[in-house]
């Protein structure tokens, strides 16, 4: 199977974007699967929910190799999960765009970095899943050149629709690969512990494994493995 490098991007924001790249890292670990995690949202969420700080070790997070001070190998860092690795964020990374305006190939940076990453034999992910910032920025950018695949978490109102026409635009613009429509059939709910899992550091698959948040990403992990198969196949 060739390594993947999927977004999980969507611009607006509260969509269930952190979560899910979370509960399918830890889905994905479960089936036997080695993950690396990047957070490129400077609110570092997905490093938190992760059970790592967005606080310390300022200088080992993905703005350090975004500004070209560390090489990515630099700064994974491991979780308490097994097989799922984490490179971190913090609010530095908010004036990453200001700081390489003048660098012509700033929107490869992490797509070359990313290749040094899947080129190295002894790293072995299965997939790197990149969860990206609620805006059409430079780093929503620097992840789109990057990716295979995206996954984009949709609530079901209109408003959020809307907002996926402006991201497909987006894609059509600046994406350098094709990226075929497939709409998941899983639908997350609404769940208490799903909001809560985050503040204990832990995804809510191990958080509450039997609540409806779960259940739902548990087959969400499925659907994604099979529609994985499926492309390979037709390769």
């Amino acid at each position: 199977m060739d390594k993947k490098i999927i977004s999980v991007i969507n611009q607006k924001g509260g969509v269930g974007k952190t979560t899910t790249v979370i509960n399918l890292a830890a889905g994905l670990t479960m089936k036997g699967k080695k993950i690396l995690v990047i957070d490129l949202d400077p609110q570092g969420n997905a490093t938190t929910g992760l059970g790592l700080s967005n606080t310390e070790n300022s200088e080992l997070t993905i703005y350090s190799v975004l500004n070209g001070n560390k090489k990515i190998s630099d700064v994974i860092q491991r979780t308490k999960f097994d097989n799922l690795n984490l490179v971190t964020s913090n609010v530095d990374l908010s004036g990453l765009e200001v700081e390489t305006a003048g660098d012509s190939r700033r929107a490869f940076k992490l797509k070359d970095e990313l290749g040094s990453i899947l080129n190295d034999s002894g790293a072995s992910y299965d997939y790197i899943l990149i969860d990206c910032p609620p805006s059409l920025s430079l780093l929503t950018i620097m992840a789109l050149v990057a990716s295979d695949e995206l996954v984009v978490p949709l609530q079901t109102e209109f408003f959020a629709l809307e907002g996926l026409t402006q991201l497909m635009k987006t894609i059509e613009q600046e994406a350098r690969n094709y990226f075929k429509e497939k709409v998941y059939q899983i639908v997350v709910p609404r769940n208490v512990r799903l909001s809560e899992a985050p503040s204990h550091g832990v995804p809510v698959l191990l958080y509450d494994k039997s609540c409806p948040g779960s259940k739902s990403y548990f087959t969400f992990t499925d659907e994604f493995l099979n529609q994985d198969k499926q492309v390979e196949s037709a390769a």
